[in-house]
């Protein structure tokens, strides 16, 4: 018998409204109990991953889907200090972002992200990437157990 998939905790980091709802609508309908904890600015990111002040008690996620385009603090910064400490370094990270260039695929590859999605611009397509998105984090992502 088939392994049944626990349920698996994902920080979105995006600070687009409509892209933010669209991501949270098609993971919730899929029916597959996820939490989804969603956050705005790459300040806000760290902090919830640390635990820190308002997010103290925020659990623990067992991957990020990461936008590069945020205010203030940007996805390549919350990269670099997410994967330089040692608590946070192996949450599996995916860039979904709008930004096709190579300079940002290469520096996320180097900052080791998981992943890069470029955001589709229709609605299917979305879809379809937000449902691999699942797919990877249930069917492939195993995290070290909490210490």
């Amino acid at each position: 018998m088939p392994e049944k998939a626990s349920p698996i905790e994902i920080l979105l980091v995006e600070d687009n409204p409509a892209d933010s709802r669209l991501t949270q609508t098609i993971l919730a309908n899929d029916k597959i109990c996820n939490h989804l904890s969603v956050v705005q600015d790459g300040a806000s990111a760290i902090a919830f991953l640390r635990g820190q002040g308002e997010f103290a008690g925020a659990p623990r996620p067992d991957l990020i889907l990461l936008d590069l385009n945020l205010p203030g603090k940007n996805g390549h910064e919350v990269l670099e200090e997410l994967k330089a400490d040692d608590d946070l370094q192996h949450i599996p990270v995916i860039i979904l972002t709008g930004s096709i260039r190579d300079q940002d695929i290469i520096k996320s590859y180097d900052l080791q992200a998981n992943c890069y999605i470029v955001k589709p611009i229709n609605i299917d397509e979305f879809i379809r990437v937000a449902k691999s998105i699942k797919e990877f984090g249930l069917s492939i992502v195993r995290m070290p157990p909490s210490p």
